[in-house]
C-alpha cells in the first residue's frame, strides 16, 4: 500500500515517464497490462545474469555461455553480399581482438558506435568464418554506465516478440527501471506492520524493490524476492481468511437435525457395497456442516471412481429426510447423463422423484421439471448449465451439488446458490487432485475433504510407456485383452494431422486401427469434439453396451465415460499431454474389477520434462503426489513472456509450484493474526486493514468462491 499523498506519482501514466512516451505506452498497456509507475515497478526479472565479472579476450573460447568485455572498437566494415550484409567490428582489450557482428539494425550500430571510445560489451561468444565473435552484443559507453542502479547482477524481463519488434526487449525495460526507481524509491511506503516484519527478519518494501531490480548480490537478492513473495502470499490468505470468517458469521445455513427414512432405507437396502472409512470420515465431516446452523461451502477431492457420486447423493438424502429439495450440476451433458444413470440405479424403487435436465431436454419435458420443482414433487435435479436458467426455480432447495467445479466461472456458480433467500449448502467435487498450495490459495474459502482410498474389489492400474516402434506388441496385447472380453480406449492428441505438430492425428489413427482390427471380428467407435451430439452420443453408447470393443477418441472421454468394463487405455504421443490429464485419462479405466492397463505411447523424441512426466506416470498411481508435480514442472518457469494461469489473481513474483513453505508460513501468520482480531480494528493492525479493503474493492469477491 502507499500513502495518499505519495500515490500520485506511482499512479503516473506510464507514458510521461522519460524514455517512454505514446507509442511504447501503448505497448505496454497492451502486451503487459503496464499502465502506471506502480504497474512498471511490480514488473518483476524472470532471472538475473552475473555482470560482475570482466573476461580477457585471451581467456575467451566459444564454450562460455556469457561474457563481458572491456575495450575499443578499432574499425569497421560492412561484410557479405548485398542481400546478407553483416556490419563487422573489430573489439580490443589489449590481449586480443574479437569480431561484434550485426545482422540487422545496422544503420542505428552505425550511427551510434565511434572507434577509439571505450565500451563494455556483453553477449555469448561463438564462431562464425573460423572466428571468434559475438553476435548482437549488447554494448554501452564506459563512461556512460550509472553506477549507483547498474547492479552486479542484471536482471532481465518479460518481455514479448511484438514488444522486441518494437525496441522494447528486457534490456529497453531494464532501462526504464533505471529511470523509474530513483525517481519513486523515496516514494514507497510500508505495507506490513513492524512485528510482523521482525518476526519473519522481513527487509522494508522499499528495499526489497529496489534491490529485486538492481541487487548487490545474490543474498540480498534472495532476501528481497522473499519479502515481496511473502507479502503477495500474506495478503492472498489474509483475504481469503479474513472472508471466510465474515461469510461464516454473516451467512446462515438450513439445519438439517434429523437422518430419517430416505436415507436409512438407502443404507439398509440399496447401498451397493460397503463404504469405504474415506467415505465414511467425509460424511461425518459433511453431516457436522449440515447440522451446525452455517451454510457449508466443502470441496470433496477424490480420484476417479473413489465413491464421490455415492457420498454426495446420501448426503442429498439427508437433506430430503428434512424436507429440502436437491440437485447436481455438471459440465458437460455427458457427465450430466452419467450422474443420472448412476444415481437413478442407486435409487432404484425408492419412492424418490428425480429428473434430467440439460440443452437437449426436450420442451414439453422441460415444462414439466419447472412446474414439479416449484411445487416440491420434484426432488433430486441433476443437469448441466441449464440448471441456471432464471426459469429453474425450486420450492425449497437445501444442498447443491457441482461436479467437476473448475469448469464453472465463479458468477455461474453463484447463480445457482442464489437461487434461495437462503443460500443452500454446497459441495463442490473434483475428481482432479488439487495441489496442497492451490488449494489453501484457489479454494482457500472451503473446507476440504479427501477421499483417499478406493472400493473395495479395485485394483491399482498398471502403466507402461512404449515407444511407437512397438505398436505390433502394444496390438497383440489389446487382441489378447478383447478376446478375454475386455474393450479398450484410444486417446490422441488432435483430430487431424498438423503441419506444426509431429503428433498421432485420430483420423489417421483410427484408418489404422480398423486396418489392424478389420471387422466383422472387430467394431471399432470413433468420437471427438467436432462431431455432432447425436452422432457422438450414438457412439457412446455402442461403446457402453459393448458393440463395439474400441473406442477410438480425443480427450471428450477425459471425463463423462464409466465403462466398467473398458480395462485398456491406450493414450498416443503421451508426451503432448500434461500430467493431470494423463492422470485424468488413466482413470477412465480400473472402474471395474478386472485388472486395466494404461499404455503411454510416445516417439523416441521425447524432451527433458516429457520423459519426466511419462516416468512419473508409470511409477505412481497417487492423483495428489502427480498433481504436486505438475505444478512444479508447469510453474512460471524461465521463459519470456510466460505467466501462471487458471488461478483468480495475478501472482507478480510468487510460484505455487514453488513456494509452498513461503505459502503455509503467510497462511497460519494471517490465520494467527485473524483469530485474535478478527476485524482488524487493533491499531496495530490498522495497514492490514487498509489493504484488505484496497483490495476487495478491486478483487474477486473471496466469499463466492464456491
Amino acid at each position: 500500500m502507499f500513502s495518499k499523498e505519495k500515490v500520485l506519482i506511482l499512479d503516473t501514466d506510464i507514458k510521461f515517464l522519460p524514455g517512454v512516451g505514446p507509442k511504447k505506452a501503448e505497448l505496454l498497456n497492451k502486451e503487459l497490462s503496464i499502465f502506471r509507475y506502480r504497474d512498471l515497478l511490480y514488473h518483476f526479472p524472470y532471472k538475473y545474469v552475473d555482470r560482475s565479472k570482466f573476461y580477457t579476450i585471451a581467456e575467451i573460447d566459444s564454450t562460455e555461455t556469457y561474457i563481458q568485455l572491456r575495450g575499443k572498437i578499432n574499425r569497421f566494415e560492412l561484410a557479405g553480399e548485398k542481400h546478407k550484409s553483416r556490419f563487422v567490428a573489430h573489439f580490443s582489450d589489449g590481449t586480443g581482438s574479437i569480431e561484434l557482428l550485426w545482422f540487422k539494425g545496422i544503420k542505428w550500430v552505425k550511427e551510434r558506435l565511434k572507434p577509439g571510445v571505450e565500451y563494455i560489451v556483453f553477449g555469448k561468444p561463438s564462431i562464425f568464418n573460423r572466428k571468434m565473435n559475438l553476435v548482437h552484443p549488447e554494448i554501452e559507453e564506459a563512461a556512460s554506465i550509472d553506477k549507483s542502479l547498474n547492479a552486479n547482477l542484471e536482471a532481465h524481463y518479460p518481455t514479448t516478440e511484438k514488444m522486441k519488434n518494437n525496441f522494447l526487449p528486457s534490456k529497453a525495460i531494464f532501462r526504464l527501471m533505471q529511470v523509474l526507481v530513483p525517481l519513486v524509491q523515496d516514494e514507497i511506503v510500508e505495507n506490513l506492520p513492524a512485528y510482523l516484519r521482525n518476526k519473519f527478519k522481513l527487509m522494508s518494501l522499499k528495499d526489497a524493490l529496489v534491490a529485486v531490480h538492481f541487487p548487490d548480490n545474490s543474498q540480498q537478492l534472495e532476501k528481497a524476492r522473499f519479502r515481496l513473495k511473502y507479502e503477495e502470499l500474506f495478503f492472498i490468505q489474509l483475504n481469503i481468511i479474513f472472508q471466510k470468517k465474515l461469510r461464516q458469521v454473516q451467512t446462515h445455513g438450513f439445519v438439517f437435525e434429523k437422518v430419517g427414512e430416505y436415507l436409512n432405507q438407502f443404507y439398509k437396502n440399496n447401498l451397493p457395497f460397503e463404504l469405504t472409512g474415506a467415505q465414511k470420515r467425509v460424511i461425518r465431516e459433511i453431516r457436522a456442516d449440515i447440522g451446525s446452523g452455517k451454510q457449508m461451502n466443502r470441496l470433496l477431492q477424490g480420484d476417479v471412481g473413489s465413491g464421490k457420486t455415492l457420498v454426495a447423493l446420501m448426503c442429498m438424502l439427508i437433506a430430503l429426510d428434512n424436507g429440502y429439495q436437491a440437485c447436481l450440476m455438471a459440465p458437460t451433458e455427458i457427465l450430466a447423463k452419467q450422474h443420472f444413470d448412476s444415481i437413478y440405479n442407486f435409487l432404484d424403487d425408492m419412492d424418490i422423484q428425480i429428473a434430467l435436465l440439460t440443452g437437449s431436454t426436450k420442451k414439453k419435458q422441460r415444462d414439466f421439471i419447472h412446474a414439479a420443482l416449484l411445487d416440491g414433487s420434484l426432488q433430486i435435479l441433476i443437469g448441466t448449465h441449464a440448471l441456471l436458467e432464471d426459469v429453474v426455480q425450486f420450492k425449497n432447495l437445501g444442498f447443491v451439488v457441482i461436479d467437476e467445479q473448475h469448469r464453472f466461472g465463479v458468477a455461474q456458480r453463484a447463480r445457482l446458490w442464489k437461487k434461495n433467500e437462503n443460500p443452500p449448502h454446497v459441495l463442490v467435487m473434483t475428481a482432479t487432485p488439487i495441489p496442497r498450495t492451490l488449494a489453501m490459495t484457489v479454494y482457500g474459502d472451503l473446507e476440504v475433504s479427501v477421499i483417499d482410498e478406493l472400493p473395495p474389489g479395485r485394483k491399482p492400474i498398471k502403466t507402461s510407456h512404449y515407444y511407437d516402434s512397438k505398436r505390433l506388441e502394444v496390438f497383440g496385447f489389446m487382441r489378447r485383452q478383447i478376446a478375454a472380453g475386455r474393450q479398450v480406449y484410444i486417446v490422441y492428441p488432435l483430430i487431424k494431422e498438423s503441419e506444426k505438430m509431429d503428433y498421432k492425428d485420430l483420423e489417421d489413427g483410427y484408418e489404422s486401427i480398423v486396418q489392424a482390427f478389420p471387422p466383422p471380428n472387430y467394431q471399432v467407435s470413433i468420437v471427438h469434439g467436432k462431431m455432432k451430439q447425436d452422432a457422438k452420443d450414438l457412439e457412446m453408447k455402442r461403446f457402453v453396451e459393448g458393440q463395439t470393443q474400441i473406442m477410438v477418441a480425443t480427450t471428450v472421454i477425459e471425463v463423462g465415460v464409466d465403462v466398467p468394463n473398458a480395462s485398456i487405455m491406450v493414450i498416443e504421443s503421451a508426451e503432448r499431454f500434461g500430467l493431470s490429464q494423463l492422470h485424468q485419462l488413466r482413470g477412465r479405466v480400473g472402474r471395474g474389477a478386472e485388472q486395466s492397463y494404461c499404455i503411454l505411447m510416445t516417439s523416441y523424441k521425447l524432451s527433458i520434462e516429457g520423459r519426466r512426466r511419462i516416468e512419473l506416470m508409470t511409477q505412481t498411481t497417487d492423483g495428489f503426489e502427480i498433481s504436486e508435480a505438475d505444478l512444479k514442472m508447469r510453474g512460471p518457469g524461465d521463459i519470456e513472456g510466460t505467466q501462471q494461469s487458471g488461478i483468480p489473481f495475478d501472482l507478480k513474483i510468487a510460484s505455487l509450484g514453488q513456494d509452498g513453505q513461503i505459502l503455509q508460513l503467510a497462511r497460519d501468520a494471517a490465520d494467527a493474526i485473524l483469530n485474535h482480531d478478527p476485524d482488524l480494528a487493533k491499531p496495530i493492525n490498522t495497514l492490514l486493514n487498509s489493504r484488505i479493503k484496497e483490495m476487495n474493492r478491486k478483487e474477486v469477491d473471496w466469499g463466492q468462491i464456491s
